[in-house]
């Protein structure tokens, strides 16, 4: 095994989540003067980089973790129902036999992620859930993980369907995978130089040498 300590993004990666992340964005949007979206609009704003993604809705970075919080809030009643993606449920266990530490790192709560894995049963293949409310703080959390459970560097893949994942992990200075049916269009996301570009989900086993 390649990576014995293998790290994942949530929404994007795991779960399908952004009709409704789209939903929730849009009535908070109504109520905080935003511009809202249409999902004929998503395939154009995969190509965006968060800056340019805020600029366009008109939110300001100041009022970036206030709505993500309302955001997890609101999308917590549902979470439970939201789709998995197609393959991760027969992967998951395949790539857990392989490693030591095999955890979450996101942007939305682990409330939210604990419910969404238990209702999939998946919670006990989790070594951990680690959340942040900042969109670009993941760099710092990596190499808390790195640091608590004495992982090198060269060990650690993180698994993430956006370009600021990309950047965060070459920050932390590891490994990066980078899933296309996330969020992020592959142009986008292959413009940063990624370790790995995942078409699909079993494209994890031959980044990770798993025979």
């Amino acid at each position: 095994m390649r990576y014995p300590a293998l790290i994942f993004d949530f929404d994007g990666t795991l779960a399908d989540t952004l009709a409704a992340a789209v939903g929730v964005y849009n009535t908070l949007a109504e109520s905080h003067s935003l511009r809202p979206v249409t999902m004929d609009e998503i395939p154009a704003l995969r190509d965006y980089e968060v800056k340019e993604l805020l600029k366009h809705l008109g939110i300001s970075k100041l009022r970036v973790p206030a709505l993500l919080a309302k955001g997890r809030n609101a999308l917590r009643s549902d979470i439970a129902n939201l789709p998995l993606y197609a393959g991760m449920t027969e992967l998951l266990p395949q790539l857990r036999e392989h490693c030591s530490c095999f955890g979450i790192l996101t942007s939305n709560s682990t409330e939210n992620v604990e419910a969404f894995l238990e209702a999939k049963g998946l919670r006990d293949l989790f070594t951990f859930i680690s959340s942040t409310s900042k969109l670009s703080g993941k760099h710092k959390h990596l190499r808390a993980i790195e640091k608590t459970f004495s992982i090198r560097r060269s060990h650690m893949l993180y698994v993430g369907d956006e370009t600021r994942d990309i950047r965060a992990s070459q920050k932390a200075g590891i490994h990066v995978a980078a899933a296309t049916w996330g969020f992020n269009s592959t142009k986008a996301l292959k413009r940063h130089h990624p370790t790995f570009i995942l078409e699909e989900p079993n494209d994890l086993l031959v980044a990770c040498e798993i025979d």
